[in-house]
């Protein structure tokens, strides 16, 4: 009996270690496996978001690590995507926040889930509405971007001879996203510093920020003010600011009489530039998409890794673009 005790115990010792090797080749394995993370933006239909999904995605290819592009065009589709992502065994994520508001649930959910966060283009916010400096996040200047676009506005109106009163702006807005409230305050600034007129500047308020929007905004303002003939647009990105062009059109105002500038640098300009006759939209501040969408999935995946944690905060500035110069300009911003 003792014999065979002796002959069980080996043979269980034997076979626990037998199971220890195949458990510490599997845990070996899952080591050796690339870093997995997501990139989750609020509108995966637009260019710019298209972009920064596609410029992380090639990151990743390039360094060795795979990353999972998700929609988060709500709250219930984010917090989707982030158990997703856990279920995949996703070390972190990338995400624009469908509604800056949601920062708490996020990270709260992503810390349940043992996942890091990095926030682009739209940072988190408290319930007091100060921004989550705790979350690293790369995004524009609002109000250094905007004031290029204010300044661009007013230098084309100087160069074409037009009068301040003689001239109307649709200011085509999104108070409750911070990103967007500080990107047209900027470009207001910088418009009335040049001499605009403060009570021929009238808000359009936005429901989302695409181009029907702008057009729905931007259309009764142009029917209420008909004594302008001339007008200048600015929104928080192009999409708005064609939507309101889209609007002069409808409204048979000539596109020498419209300056409209838009900001990001993506698709929808590109469009518009090729077009066989110029447009009221003069323009756009192009800021690297790229950049935005490489730099944050490495910085996420060298936190994971090292555990070196990016800068809490990166502000990006961005570069005219117009339909003279475009090509030019998304070659060198790498779009």
């Amino acid at each position: 009996m003792l014999k065979n005790w002796k002959h069980t115990i080996t043979a269980a010792t034997v076979g626990a270690l037998a199971l220890g090797g195949l458990a510490l080749g599997v845990t070996t394995s899952h080591a050796a496996d690339p870093i997995k993370i997501g990139f989750i933006v609020k509108l995966p239909e637009q260019a710019w978001f298209i972009n920064e999904q596609n410029a992380a995605e090639a990151a990743g290819k390039e360094m060795g690590f795979t990353v999972v592009k998700l929609d988060g065009t709500d709250g219930e589709k984010v917090l989707n995507a982030i158990d997703n992502l856990a279920s995949q065994g996703a070390k972190g994520f990338v995400i624009c926040p469908p509604d800056v508001r949601l920062g708490s649930a996020i990270s709260a959910r992503a810390k349940a889930a043992g996942m890091k966060v990095v926030t682009v283009d739209d940072q988190f916010v408290d319930g007091s509405g100060k921004p989550i400096s705790a979350v690293p996040h790369l995004g524009m200047s609002g109000g250094k971007i905007g004031a290029q676009v204010g300044e661009t506005i007013a230098a084309e109106m100087k160069r074409r001879g037009w009068k301040p009163e003689e001239v109307g702006a649709i200011r085509l807005s999104n108070y409750e996203l911070p990103t967007a409230k500080e990107r047209t305050d900027g470009a207001t600034k910088a418009l009335l510093a040049a001499g605009f007129l403060k009570d021929n500047i009238f808000d359009a308020p936005q429901r989302s920020t695409d181009t029907e929007s702008g057009f729905a905004a931007a259309s009764p303002v142009l029917a209420k003010q008909s004594q302008f003939k001339k007008w200048v647009i600015y929104a928080l990105n192009e999409e708005s600011v064609l939507g309101g062009v889209r609007a002069t059109e409808q409204f048979k105002i000539p596109a020498t009489d419209v300056i409209g500038v838009g900001i990001n640098g993506s698709g929808a300009a590109f469009a518009e530039f090729q077009k066989s006759q110029p447009t009221g939209f003069f323009g756009t501040i192009a800021v690297s998409s790229t950049r935005h969408g490489r730099e944050t999935a490495v910085n996420l995946v060298k936190w994971i890794k090292d555990g070196t944690e990016p800068p809490l905060l990166t502000e990006t500035t961005g570069e005219l673009m117009t339909r003279a110069d475009w090509q030019a300009v998304k070659t060198k911003l790498g779009l």
